[in-house]
Parts: structure tokens; C-alpha cells; sequence
């Protein structure tokens, strides 16, 4: 089994009980509420832009122009493709994508985006890839199995948001893994152990996110407007 294979394993109740969340059910029966889908685009433009600076610091660490090109494609892929599963959301919703950009952050999608960072700034390029591992990863197979359950056809208002991460351009997931794998194994345990860790409080975080959304978490006191 490879490390990345174990890694599955080892996320697989996770995976289960984000399939099973009722966000992502919601996503499959098309009813969830507006104001849910704008609170999610709202946290993940967010979530999105600290993705793509986590990007930039894996090429500053990386020593060959093959990772270079691995994490580069992907800053484009999320600036330029992943904006489209967004205007869906806010197609159903009713509301300008221009308009949910610039909000702050939630308290799971803080904790969320700290965790990454902080493992991307204190680690190397094995770490990187652990801690950004499960959000391509639990998305494509979100994806696919409701595109396996559903087959929407295209008056489903979430025929869009199924079909790109079901079927689309969210290929990021394999050469992730197979990159993982190569470092893996000139990794003793407890450095693998260490990316065991990241890779599954990510995967816990994950369904955070979506319960986030899906509760329209917000932190618990409200703090004082101040006009400067």
C-alpha cells in the first residue's frame, strides 16, 4: 500500500461523514437555502486566496522545476477555473459573486487557513502537500459520487457545481498523491507519522467548513463598529 493510499485509509470515517453531511446532501437534492450558499462562497473566496499564497510558498521551497510547475498550474487553476463552481452558488442564490469577496473569516475557516499556513511556513514540501491533500481530494469524490447518485441533469441548479468537481478539470488530486509517495519513501516513520497528522486534521477541518456553511457559523460576540 502506498503512503498516500494509507492516508485514505486511515481519513476514510472522515470521508464518510463529510458524504453524509447535510450540506453536501443538500448540494445533491438542490435545496439548499440562500443564505447558506452565500455564506460558504463568502468563507471559501477566502479560504481560496490563502490556498493560492500556500502555493507560492511550496515553489519558494521547492528545488526543482518540476514541483515549480506543479504548484504554479494549480494558482491558475484555482484563480482562473475554480471560480466557476462559486457563480453557481451565487447564480441560485440570486447574488453577485463581486459582492461576497472581502468579508472576514468565520471561526472554522480561520482555524482552517492557520493550520495550513502554519505548517506551510514551518515545513517543507512533503508537509505542504500533506496539509493541502484532502481539499482537492474530498471535493473530487464529493463530485463523483453525487454525480453517481444524482445524474443531475441540467435543470438541476447544481448541475454546474457537480460536473466540475465530478467530472471536470479538478485533476490535482494524483499528481498530489503521486508526488507524496516519491518523498514518502525516503521518509522514516515519525516524519511520516507527522504528515499522517496534518493530512487528517485537514481532512477534520474540511467538514468543518461545510458545517460552517451550513450553520452560518459566525464568532460568538460581536465586537464594536469602529469608523476610522
Amino acid at each position: 500500500m502506498s503512503f498516500s493510499q494509507e492516508l485514505r485509509k486511515q481519513a476514510e470515517p472522515i470521508f464518510q461523514a463529510i458524504m453524509e453531511h447535510p450540506f453536501v446532501q443538500g448540494i445533491g437534492k438542490g435545496d439548499l437555502k440562500k443564505e447558506q450558499l452565500i455564506h460558504y462562497v463568502k468563507q471559501d473566496f477566502e479560504y481560496l486566496n490563502a490556498f493560492m499564497k500556500i502555493y507560492g510558498l511550496a515553489i519558494s521551497k521547492s528545488s526543482n522545476r518540476r514541483d515549480i510547475e506543479l504548484f504554479n498550474n494549480q494558482i491558475s487553476f484555482v484563480l482562473h477555473s475554480e471560480i466557476h463552481p462559486h457563480n453557481n452558488f451565487c447564480e441560485v442564490a440570486g447574488v453577485k459573486y463581486e459582492d461576497l469577496q472581502g468579508f472576514p473569516v468565520a471561526p472554522s475557516a480561520h482555524h482552517y487557513i492557520r493550520h495550513m499556513l502554519t505548517v506551510a511556513q514551518q515545513g517543507d514540501i512533503a508537509d505542504i502537500l500533506a496539509v493541502l491533500l484532502p481539499c482537492p481530494w474530498t471535493y473530487v469524490e464529493i463530485g463523483k459520487k453525487l454525480l453517481e447518485e444524482v445524474n443531475p441533469d441540467s435543470a438541476h441548479p447544481f448541475y454546474d457545481w457537480i460536473h466540475f468537481y465530478g467530472d471536470g478539470p479538478m485533476t490535482v488530486t494524483t499528481p498530489f498523491c503521486q508526488r507524496l509517495d516519491e518523498i514518502a519513501e525516503t521518509l522514516n516513520e515519525a516524519q511520516k507519522e507527522k504528515l499522517m497528522e496534518y493530512f487528517l486534521l485537514s481532512c477534520q477541518l474540511e467538514y468543518k467548513f461545510w458545517d460552517m456553511a451550513y450553520n452560518l457559523e459566525e464568532w460568538p460576540v460581536k465586537t464594536l463598529e469602529v469608523s476610522v
